[in-house]
């Protein structure tokens, strides 16, 4: 075991010292003089270097496969001029010697590729240069520009699309992660390989340069130095600086091939060949191809042959593309494999608290390409429902459900289904507060949020119905206010206890005593959580979760159970339920009971103080009756109020009006500022007696008590 240890750690030192080994030995390559046989190795391991870049650079199947290529780019050009420094040198000193005198290497490709005729040599030296230089490079450095530009400028819209993908609860916060990473690699990418092309063209202008100072030199030294007539050290070094140009530009030639074949590539999860040849496999591109061969072939003068040929090509490639097509149409139902899955934890439930399942005809809400418009309002109510209730809301997860119809759509809320209605998605929903004018036409419903009698119209009906009074929202907008009254009405079930130790580790940055005499005594963690599902319930929001953490600390020594603890941090919260309703210099609408009716309300809580429901069911429904008569005009107004009464059975109030007038506070009068201005707007009971009400049996411990 120690040994397969030692055996790794030297492994890792080995790999982690070539990259610099290499480098030193490219400096030292460039300054100390080194014999043939080296030179025609590095040339040797050069072409092979060059041709394997190529390699990775055609299979990858997109440009960030390849992340490496800026950097080997740059690693190899340097090692291709340290050759040319090494590979001047030696002609320079030991080109009067012969032509083998620069290596075999140099001596093939002065040789064998051009003839040994140094005139022909320098012509397709100049061909190659204008192919490296002025298409190849030159066209692959402005790729690089405008993808680095397009990239960075696409940068901020690429992490957003992210984040609302992440506040969707389409993707969890490792791919979220994961994706933001590649976002910037793309970046840096696309920017080195701006910087990286220029490396390729400041290459292909020092080619030219080393070739004319090999040449000047190379006729100087041999004139001057080596006693050699002019034509004679014309034919040697000329040769020679011919052989070590080409010898070094073939792997400038790859390197430039295959920087253009990465800057070109669209990411596909296809290699380059196989992206090519699937998109060339169309019967319809090589029909007239084979067509348009043959009508050439029988032209006077063509070479009837050869383009006879090539139609006869085009067309078998055409034929056996067309018996593809048939053979894949033909095949109807894959086959399924006999072993299931292993079924897991996540095939047993939901994970998500929040979903929301939409039909097919509603993908199109959801689609990136199509701007995602229900994702983006849904990412901007889950951020503002999160400032207004004081915690941050679970991720919304939305998926498509076939069994669903194709534009219904459907909410739940910790595996209960809250709410469900169908839209259009390409319509608009024109709203109808009970004022509008006749005359629009479209397809009746009631509105999901509000119950509001509503119409979906065609687009181009909406000024129509702007200018009858309707007020026109989109589908997106519908299911994002669906949405925001049904998590406004679920905040408590939403809140647990993750949500709770998030909210003490808040207030433990900004108030480090108070968190400490909250939690963990003389209240859990649990007790602090169920008081604020409590104030959740009842649409007070935590926003100001210093006052109640103060409250609870000063009412502790009390021990008043859970019911008398809210009703006390309530009362010390009432500006802030006040503020909520209506501005501050304007007074706060109210809705009050006679006096008659609010004693039996008393009675009736003090009778069954641990009842859920205290009131019998003759004056729970009277009540209720009543309240809904009466608070009608406002609420059909939008009109903000509240219900006041008597602190005792504040809550009981509440628990029962929030079934049928769910939007509607009930306040105490404890729970109003002294110095607020009130305006009664109407008095339940008022024009009804006492006795209009049915009577509670009074039990002896109990008289009936005045409010």
């Amino acid at each position: 075991m120690t040994q397969m240890l030692n055996m790794k750690v030297w492994g890792e030192v080995i790999r982690g010292g070539v990259l610099p080994f290499a480098i030193l030995s490219l400096v030292v390559l460039m300054i100390v003089p080194v014999p043939t046989f080296i030179l025609d190795a590095g040339f040797i391991a050069n072409i092979m270097l060059s041709l394997a870049v190529l390699m990775i650079a055609l299979n990858a199947a997109k440009p960030l496969d390849f992340s490496a290529f800026p950097t080997v780019l740059l690693l190899a050009t340097l090692f291709r001029l340290a050759l040319n420094v090494a590979s001047t040198r030696v002609v320079l000193v030991n080109g009067h010697t012969g032509k083998q005198a620069a290596g075999r290497v140099i001596e093939a490709f002065g040789q064998f590729l051009i003839g040994g005729d140094y005139i022909v040599g320098l012509l397709v030296f100049a061909v190659l240069m204008i192919i490296n230089l002025v298409v190849i490079t030159k066209g692959a450095g402005r790729v690089s520009e405008v993808s680095a530009r397009f990239t960075l400028d696409a940068l901020p819209g690429k992490q957003m699309a992210v984040d609302a993908d992440l506040n969707a609860g389409l993707i969890t916060p490792d791919e979220a992660k994961a994706r933001r990473q590649e976002v910037a690699t793309e970046a840096d990418f696309y920017g080195s390989m701006d910087g990286a092309s220029k490396f390729v063209k400041g290459d292909a202008v020092a080619g030219i340069l080393i070739l004319f100072v090999n040449i000047f030199g190379g006729l100087v030294l041999g004139v001057v130095s080596h006693s050699m007539g002019l034509g004679e050290a014309a034919k040697t070094y000329i040769m020679l600086a011919i052989g070590d140009a080409l010898v070094a530009q073939v792997p400038a030639l790859l390197l430039s091939i295959a920087a253009a074949a990465i800057v070109t590539r669209v990411a596909s999860p296809l290699d380059l060949s196989g992206q090519i040849g699937s998109q060339f496999g169309s019967a319809r591109a090589w029909g007239p191809v084979a067509t348009i061969m043959a009508i050439l072939a029988v032209l006077p003068g063509m070479p009837h042959v050869l383009i006879m040929a090539g139609a006869a090509i085009a067309a078998t490639i055409c034929w056996r593309l067309m018996k593809r097509d048939r053979a894949a149409r033909a095949i109807v139902v894959l086959p399924v494999s006999d072993t299931p899955r292993e079924i897991g934890w996540a095939d047993v439930g939901e994970s998500a608290p929040i979903v929301l399942e939409i039909g097919y005809a509603l993908i199109g809400l959801i689609d990136e390409r199509k701007g995602a418009p229900l994702m983006a309002r849904i990412t901007g109510l889950r951020r503002q429902l999160s400032r207004e209730l004081g915690f941050v809301l679970p991720l919304v997860k939305v998926k498509d459900n076939l069994a669903l119809g194709g534009n219904e759509y459907r909410i739940i809320v910790c595996g209960v289904t809250v709410g469900e209605d169908e839209i259009w998605p390409e319509d608009l929903l024109a709203l109808d507060a009970g004022d509008c004018l006749p005359g629009v036409d479209g397809r009746r419903v009631r509105d999901p949020s509000f119950g509001l009698e509503a119409l979906w119209i065609p687009p181009e009906r909406r000024a129509d119905a702007v200018v009858a009074g309707y007020t026109v929202v989109d589908a997106p907008t519908v299911v994002a206010t669906h949405i925001n009254n049904l998590l406004t009405a679920a905040a408590a079930e939403l809140f647990g206890l993750d949500e709770t130790q998030a909210l003490l580790d808040a207030l433990k940055e900004t108030c480090p005593q108070l968190a400490s005499s909250l939690s963990p005594q003389p209240f859990s963690l649990a007790a602090v959580a169920g008081v604020c599902r409590a104030l959740l319930a009842e649409r007070v929001p935590l926003r100001d979760f210093r006052r109640v953490a103060e409250a609870m600390v000063e009412l502790a020594p009390q021990g008043l159970p859970q019911a008398a603890l809210i009703e006390a941090i309530r009362q010390r919260l009432g500006s802030l339920l006040v503020q909520s309703l209506v501005p501050l210099r304007m007074p706060l609408p109210i809705v009050t009971f006679d006096g008659a009716l609010e004693q039996l309300l008393v009675h009736a809580v003090r009778t069954g103080p641990d009842a859920v429901w205290p009131f019998e069911p003759q004056l729970a429904n009277r009540l209720l009756a009543e309240l809904s008569a009466t608070t009608h005009p406002f609420t059909a107004e939008a009109r903000a109020f509240a219900i006041v009464t008597a602190p005792a059975c504040r809550a009981a109030v509440s628990r029962l009006i929030r079934t049928q007038i769910s939007d509607v506070p009930v306040l105490s009068f404890l729970e109003i500022p002294p110095a607020r201005a009130v305006d009664v707007l109407a008095v339940v009971g008022a024009d009804n007696s006492q006795s209009a009400y049915p009577a509670l049996p009074t039990p002896n411990s109990h008289t009936g008590d005045q409010v």
